[in-house]
């Protein structure tokens, strides 16, 4: 009969966790999960996927044809290149493990983390144990947390690329510029009768001093745009999951004056003499 009673009392501690875990598994799950749902995420992702290989390409191709300007002095420049197209592939990972993230968090949390959470509110109503509930509100509070970092962090890097975006292209443009000068010289030289080192070295002789400044300066390009690219696409969804953690660790820190009003004045009743 006590147990009854209390499941009368707590009767919407067992029916809204049951109807929100099978609206969280059934309709939240599908509509969280659905590419078509993160459609504007995606193309961003897409937009900044597209960059990231244009500017590996563009290092690439720059550092073979630095390989052409005659001397030793455009070595160190052209192995810099390499090293830094190799660099582009750790931001494009990223960007592929959001986009892959962006969809797979949204399932996770809708079919596995909140209906957990919903049974431990459940287990709550029955057994009145503070901890269950505690237990379900950080569930919760994280599974909320995953699915929106990504869409976060990609608006804010997006704020970021906006900036930089002219300065991006103005690198992939001046790569291909002074790799297609290099290349142009090296083709002029190679119609020549005197072979083709001899006539290449005949060709650019004059111009290698400025080819190497070019490419000096093309190399800073990248830097600036391989820091850009590490920092939108690795360290601002970082930032953004700490600056999620650390709000709720926060909000569910929290105590509210309401509830601390009413101890106090609970204990000041009990000290009151009969």
């Amino acid at each position: 009969m006590i147990f009854m009673e209390r499941l009368r009392k707590k009767w919407p501690w067992l029916v809204l966790p049951v109807a929100a875990a099978l609206v969280s598994l059934f309709v939240l799950s599908g509509f969280a999960s659905s590419p078509e749902t993160h459609r504007e995420t995606l193309a961003a992702l897409e937009e900044k996927q597209t960059t990231v290989l244009e500017l590996s390409a563009a290092s690439a191709a720059a550092s073979a044809a630095v390989t052409l300007i005659p001397g030793d002095v455009a070595t160190p420049i052209a192995e810099k290149l390499a090293d830094l197209s190799a660099c582009f592939l750790l931001a494009l990972c990223a960007v592929f493990l959001e986009k892959y993230l962006l969809t797979l968090t949204g399932a996770v949390t809708f079919s596995v983390l909140i209906p957990l959470s919903c049974l431990f509110l459940l287990l709550y109503g029955l057994f009145e144990r503070k901890s269950l509930r505690a237990l379900a509100t950080r569930l919760a509070a994280f599974g909320l947390m995953i699915v929106l970092v990504i869409p976060a962090s990609v608006y804010v890097s997006d704020l970021i690329e906006a900036t930089y975006q002219t300065s991006i292209e103005a690198t992939i443009e001046t790569a291909k510029e002074t790799a297609g000068e290099i290349e142009a010289q090296a083709e002029t030289a190679e119609k020549e009768d005197k072979g083709f080192w001899s006539g290449l070295v005949t060709s650019v002789t004059d111009g290698v001093s400025g080819l190497a400044e070019k490419a000096g300066r093309m190399v800073n390009r990248f830097m600036e745009a391989l820091a850009v690219m590490l920092v939108t696409c690795c360290v601002i969804p970082v930032l953004v999951l700490l600056s999620f953690v650390w709000l709720a660790k926060t909000l569910l820190a929290v105590e509210l004056p309401a509830g601390r009003d009413s101890k106090k004045a609970l204990g000041d009743r009990q000290e009151e003499p009969v």
